[in-house]
């Protein structure tokens, strides 16, 4: 890997583990604030306006200056969300300008592996970016929870520290630190020597612009395939994120604080996912992994019914003083499998969508295409969810309903896909 590429992965991963553990801290603000449970998914959709309203724009922004500026300035969005949410401000308008900072920072943290690294890298470069992400999906999510906890409650009691009024404000100041370190890493990171112009001053050229962008990569045969996929994926997983905290409390009895743990988990099989695809799979094969995406629908079905009512009482593994129920060492591998098979789906199809983006329009805008959609299908399925909760369905069900949403749309890109195999010979398109 070329110089500065190292540089990235650390920024990426500190970015993100203060992404990871601010999630869990703007949720236990809300419950300071006495939210409905209703309100949670509408956390994210505020987080994800951002990236939908600001796509035809946020590429020509990556494009228009070095991308570690682009990532410093998104860094500094975030802290600035961060300290609204410390000053009062509502935690769903607070966490909407953090999200406006990510809306900013993903063509970028995608864009510059495409300016710095050749084709036949991709894929390997992808797996270390999602090793790094998964890495700090992991911590973030347990320090997340650990900051929340009773622990930190009695100390910020004790501790009179003004504006930190409860664990939730400790977490959040904590983690507008961690976003400070991240910004702090992005001056390292080299200029690629990468030039496009700066359409920034002509923003109706922009919005024409993105819409050729996107028709363009619809109607390519082996990137509509890519982009289909990742689409489902993403919002399957933004709201499944949401999803797993209140299965964990619902079905297993969990504290926000411990269900944070049990979220944490699955970016353990994200890892082993991401590192099989790195080894077995190569770009032009890439697309051979769709079956694994009606299995990720599969195994989301199953875990909905999985409580700890199958187990007898006072069932576990006792380790000293320290005494774990069987229903959540049990629950710990079904994480890791459900994680595992999206890391192991993911990194290929990000690596065929990005060469094939790069390809046809700029690294820039062809991420921000993909962000467009991931982020569409985000705010349907949490709206969905939003719309489920406030009709009181069991979480079971829900998670039932989102999981075989995800094998049948799954099934429809493999027959799509059938049929461009029979009109195209993809494999060309991917060696162009």
């Amino acid at each position: 890997m070329k110089k500065g590429f190292y540089t990235i992965i650390a920024t990426q991963f500190v970015s993100s583990l203060a992404d990871n553990a601010l999630l869990i801290a703007a949720i236990a603000m809300l419950a300071v604030v006495h939210s409905a449970p209703w309100i949670t998914p509408l956390l994210q959709i505020f987080f994800t306006i951002s990236y939908v309203v600001l796509a035809p724009f946020v590429g020509a922004f990556a494009d228009a200056l070095q991308k570690r500026h682009v990532m410093f300035i998104s860094n500094a969005l975030k802290v600035a969300g961060c300290a609204m949410m410390i000053a009062g401000v509502h935690p769903m308008i607070a966490y909407g300008v953090v999200g406006l900072g990510a809306a900013a920072y993903s063509p970028a943290k995608y864009g510059i592996l495409t300016e710095l690294l050749p084709p036949q890298k991709l894929i390997a470069a992808n797996a270390w970016l999602e090793s790094a992400t998964v890495g700090s999906t992991i911590l973030g999510t347990v320090i997340g929870g650990a900051l929340v906890s009773q622990v930190v409650a009695r100390w910020v009691d004790h501790a009179h520290i003004p504006l930190v009024i409860t664990a939730a404000h400790a977490a959040i100041f904590t983690v507008m630190l961690i976003y400070a370190s991240a910004a702090a890493i992005n001056a390292f990171i080299p200029d690629t020597g990468a030039c496009y112009p700066n359409l920034l001053t002509e923003p109706t050229r922009l919005v024409h612009d993105f819409s050729h962008c996107f028709k363009v990569l619809w109607k390519d045969k082996l990137a509509q395939i890519a982009l289909w996929v990742t689409t489902l994926l993403w919002g399957a997983a933004v709201t499944l994120q949401l999803l797993v905290l209140k299965w964990a409390n619902a079905n297993l009895g969990l504290s926000l604080s411990k269900a944070a743990v049990l979220q944490g988990v699955t970016g353990i099989g994200i890892a082993i996912g991401a590192a099989a695809a790195s080894a077995w799979i190569v770009l032009r094969q890439s697309l051979k992994v769709l079956p694994g995406g009606v299995l990720i629908g599969a195994v989301s079905v199953t875990m909905a019914f999985y409580n700890k009512d199958l187990f007898p009482a006072g069932s576990g593994v006792q380790i000293g003083s320290f005494f774990a129920p069987s229903y959540i060492l049990i629950a710990y591998p079904l994480m890791i499998a459900l994680g595992a098979l999206s890391g192991f789906f993911i990194v290929p199809m990000n690596a065929i969508l990005q060469h094939r983006g790069a390809t046809l329009l700029s690294a820039g805008h062809s991420i921000a295409v993909q962000n467009f959609n991931q982020n569409i299908a985000v705010l349907l399925m949490l709206g969905s969810y939003a719309l489920l909760l406030t009709v009181k369905a069991p979480v079971q069900w829900i998670i039932v309903i989102f999981g075989l949403f995800v094998c049948l749309m799954m099934a429809l890109a493999m027959r799509r896909h059938a049929q461009n195999e029979r009109e195209v010979d993809l494999g060309a398109l991917v060696e162009e």
